[in-house]
C-alpha cells in the first residue's frame, strides 16, 4: 500500500475520532449545566479525566423523573404506549449437554399465567404479554410430551428439555469389514 492511502484513511479516522471527541465533550458540558441550573435532577457525580494521552469524564447518577408541583411525589416511570404495545424480542440462551437443552429467557415484568410454551419438532415457541419468540432447538433427538420441565422465577423463564436416551437397540450397528 502507498503511504497516500495510510494517510487518507486513517486521515478520515483521526478527523472523524477529533469530532466525536468534541461533540461528548460538548454534551457532558451540557448534562453538568442542567444539572447546576436544576433542569436535571437527582444525585450525580461528574469528573473529567484528562491525564496524558487519556481525555474523557467518569459519570454516575441516579435521577427520578420530576414530580408534583410541589416536587414531593415523584412521577412512576412508564414506557410511552407505542412502546408498550410493541412485540418485542426477549433476550434467550440456549445450552446443551450430552442429557438436557436448556432455555433461559428473560420475560421482565410478565407474570407466569401469561406465559405461552409450546415445543415442537426442533422450535420451542414462547408467548407472554408484548413478547413473543421462536427458537430453534440445537437437536431433534428430544423427548416428547410432558417430559419438559419449566419453571420462572424472577422474570426469567428456565425450561430444560431432555435428550432421547441412546441405548444399543435403537442405534444403528455398523458392520465394519476386516481385512
Amino acid at each position: 500500500m502507498s503511504d497516500d492511502f495510510d494517510d487518507d484513511v486513517f486521515g478520515n479516522v483521526d478527523d472523524y475520532f477529533k469530532k466525536i471527541t468534541k461533540r461528548m465533550f460538548k454534551e457532558m458540558e451540557d448534562i453538568e449545566e442542567a444539572i447546576r441550573s436544576g433542569k436535571l435532577e437527582g444525585e450525580w457525580d461528574i469528573k473529567p479525566i484528562e491525564e496524558p494521552g487519556v481525555k474523557g469524564y467518569i459519570a454516575k447518577g441516579r435521577f427520578q423523573l420530576g414530580g408534583d408541583k410541589q416536587g414531593q411525589t415523584p412521577k412512576a416511570f412508564k414506557m410511552p404506549d407505542q412502546i408498550e404495545d410493541e412485540v418485542r424480542e426477549p433476550l434467550t440462551d440456549v445450552f446443551q449437554d450430552k442429557d438436557n437443552v436448556r432455555i433461559c429467557m428473560e420475560l421482565p415484568g410478565v407474570e407466569k399465567s401469561d406465559i405461552q410454551l409450546n415445543i415442537n419438532g426442533n422450535h420451542a415457541e414462547v408467548k407472554a404479554k408484548n413478547f413473543f419468540k421462536t427458537v430453534d432447538l440445537p437437536t431433534r433427538d428430544l423427548e416428547k410430551g410432558d417430559k419438559a420441565v419449566a419453571n420462572y422465577k424472577n422474570g426469567v423463564l428456565e425450561v430444560v428439555i431432555p435428550k432421547l436416551k441412546k441405548t444399543e437397540s435403537n442405534e444403528p450397528k455398523h458392520t465394519i469389514k476386516i481385512e
